[in-house]
């Protein structure tokens, strides 16, 4: 939605109603950095901009990364922004409802302090960069601070009121853009009741609006999830006992968005019942013997006798209707009705085109 004050300014021009409505649409775009790329144009097209920078605040590190840029390079704009969010201006773009400009800097700053256009920040970066006007907005998400968007002009006093609540009305749709977490969930159709959480190799990412994944607490499944990591996989479904309940657990490398998200694991969590009625010990023997390992070998592994292992599988197959060993091992495969350890993983994780048919044969 279109801010208020923006909405109801008189200045507005078909133009800028047109291109708020642009940037709004580009939220659906599954290619995030040319959506972010195309919202920094769109402005570019309505208000006067000689240079522009979108950052987005990194979940792990909280530094700032540039996900789109006009005239700034990525180094000088996070560089620029390392040092501003130690200012006290900082304080009053996050603070401010409409993005303050140095043309409009008529307010105290948070400390109060001198004005921004009398500030080291503006006197030792801003100015000697050509730049006389500067339009800042904080970016937010479901009510978390995601990062800034600035504006920069060199000629002076560019930036009003009218330019202040255009830049505002669509600060929520460069907010859903800029937030690395925002869409991963959408993007992979998770189902509603799933937990979710991006593992990344500096730590865990809890997604808005998803509970956090309760499986990354156990060692033995982190454990997994850094094999899956490890390997060419894209997609690894199995089942996992939390506490007392089970649930569906699904991994999968994520293969959009920014460099950094594409390094990511998306975990998600989704509670059932053990299929079929198989208890966890039938589970543990159907994903050996899908792994084409004896009953020997079974047993060895489980620490059980052959001849137990020999009534585990004829139980399974009866609970499953499967004729044989081969179609409860393939329906296995199929369906996810693994229990794996990390050792498994790169026998079962799904390397191609998800096409329903299970693993590729490593056999």
């Amino acid at each position: 939605m279109l801010d208020r004050g923006f909405r109801e300014a008189r200045m507005v021009t078909h133009q800028q109603l047109a291109a708020a409505t642009r940037i709004g649409m580009l939220t659906r775009e599954r290619d995030t950095a040319s959506a972010c790329a195309q919202a920094l144009h769109e402005l570019a097209e309505v208000l006067p901009v000689d240079a522009a920078t979108l950052l987005a605040i990194d979940p792990i590190t909280g530094s700032h990364v540039q996900v789109a840029g006009i005239g700034y390079t990525a180094v000088a704009s996070e560089a620029l922004a390392a040092e501003f969010v130690s200012t006290p201006w900082y304080a009053n773009v996050v603070r401010q409802p409409l993005p303050p400009s140095i043309a409009e800097d008529a307010e105290d700053t948070a400390d109060g302090g001198q004005r921004f256009r009398n500030g080291w920040f503006y006197a030792e970066r801003v100015r000697p960069a050509g730049f006389r006007d500067a339009l800042t907005g904080a970016l937010r998400q479901h009510g978390r601070l995601v990062g800034l968007i600035t504006l920069s002009v060199e000629g002076p006093d560019r930036y009003d009121s009218e330019a202040r609540h255009l830049l505002a009305s669509v600060l929520p749709a460069l907010g859903a853009l800029a937030d690395p977490t925002a869409r991963t969930g959408d993007l992979y159709d998770l189902p509603a009741d799933a937990d979710a959480s991006l593992v990344t190799a500096e730590g865990t990412i809890d997604l808005p609006g998803r509970s956090h994944a309760l499986a990354l607490d156990d060692h033995e499944f982190a454990s997994l999830v850094a094999a899956f990591m490890g390997s060419e996989g894209l997609r690894l479904r199995f089942l996992w006992p939390v506490g007392r309940r089970w649930y569906r657990m699904v991994l999968r490398r994520c293969t959009t968005g920014s460099p950094r998200e594409r390094q990511a694991v998306l975990v998600s969590g989704t509670p059932t019942e053990l299929p079929y009625g198989l208890s966890p010990r039938e589970l543990e023997v159907l994903t050996r013997a899908a792994r084409g390992q004896t009953n020997q070998a079974i047993a060895q592994a489980l620490f059980l006798s052959p001849r137990t292992v020999h009534s585990h599988i004829e139980h399974l197959l009866r609970k499953t209707g499967c004729a044989s060993r081969a179609e409860a091992t393939a329906l296995c495969v199929r369906d996810g009705l693994l229990r794996p350890t990390s050792d498994d993983v790169e026998h079962f994780a799904e390397t191609g085109a998800f096409t329903g048919r299970g693993a590729r044969s490593r056999r």
